[in-house]
């Protein structure tokens, strides 16, 4: 079954009625785990209890690369997609084909990264002028929203570009990435993303991982209080995002979930790539459906 025909069929947004009605044998076709499947059959409130499970499940965002990355993750749970290129450089701005073709292939949300090169995010303004003009036309090609972020030379959100952005995205999010993390003073931050009407932060909590910041993240959750999103993202996989639900009680996660494909090139580059590994993305969907169907 391709992802787009899968996701309309057991998508988030149709799945309280639908799961209300198929019950079980929906937990089967969604490849929930056996452990999911018996702890939702327990009793007679059935029904009642795969709503509350649909309703407090864990949105698993997958950064993907490729059309083939785009559809093995939704195929594997994830409910949202970041597109990019160059993910070993950071991320990179991707094509606009290439947001096309993600955008026939699956049926989620789609969100693209806007990093016209690796390295700090202090721009000059021509580099800032691309930026802009790529996501008039990732939003005309119908993205859903725009990731991106921009620094001043005195390690400040540069607001003008953010306000620039905001208007480009018209009614699409606004993601401010992981330049937050280098960022001073986090509640500051916080306090001009909401009054520049950011969407969501992606932040590791200023650590090499999100679990090393769990801490952190966990602040940036009680300072944000609803107004804005918050993002966990960095080092997130199977193993580690357990910890890091039970520390911050995040209700979203961001991963690459990479592994390495081999393409032998001879002596032009590294002779590999990363895409997405549809085990791990299972994996890491299997723990955040566990940890929400024990708060029920």
């Amino acid at each position: 079954m391709e992802a787009k025909e899968y996701h309309r069929s057991f998508g988030v947004g149709s799945l309280v009625c639908f799961l209300c009605v198929m019950g079980s044998a929906v937990c089967h076709a969604m490849g929930l785990c056996d452990g999911v499947r018996r702890r939702l059959e327990v009793d007679g409130s059935e029904r009642s209890q795969v709503s509350a499970f649909a309703d407090r499940a864990v949105v698993l965002e997958a950064c993907v690369a490729s059309v083939a990355d785009a559809v093995v993750a939704v195929q594997n749970g994830a409910q949202r997609l970041e597109l990019n290129v160059g993910i070993e450089l950071g991320g990179l701005t991707p094509t606009v084909g290439l947001l096309g073709q993600v955008k026939e292939a699956v049926d989620v949300p789609v969100l693209v990264l806007v990093r016209p090169r690796a390295g700090g995010f202090c721009y000059s303004p021509s580099e800032k002028r691309l930026m802009i003009r790529d996501a008039h036309a990732f939003m005309d090609m119908g993205a859903d929203g725009i990731v991106t972020g921009a620094l001043s030379t005195d390690g400040l959100i540069d607001k003008r570009f953010a306000e620039s952005m905001r208007e480009v995205c018209r009614e699409g999010e606004l993601v401010f990435h992981r330049a937050f993390d280098l960022l001073q003073g986090h509640s500051d931050g916080i306090e001009e993303l909401v009054a520049l009407r950011a969407d969501r932060i992606l932040t590791s909590g200023g650590e090499t991982s999100a679990l090393a910041g769990a801490v952190r993240i966990a602040e940036l959750l009680k300072l944000a209080d609803g107004r804005i999103s918050i993002l966990p993202g960095g080092g997130i996989c199977s193993k580690t995002v357990g910890a890091l639900l039970k520390a911050t009680g995040c209700s979203q996660v961001h991963g690459t979930f990479k592994m390495l494909r081999v393409d032998p090139d001879g002596n032009v580059g590294s002779g590999s790539y990363p895409a997405v590994d549809s085990e791990e993305v299972r994996a890491v969907r299997g723990v955040l459906d566990r940890y929400r169907l024990e708060a029920l």
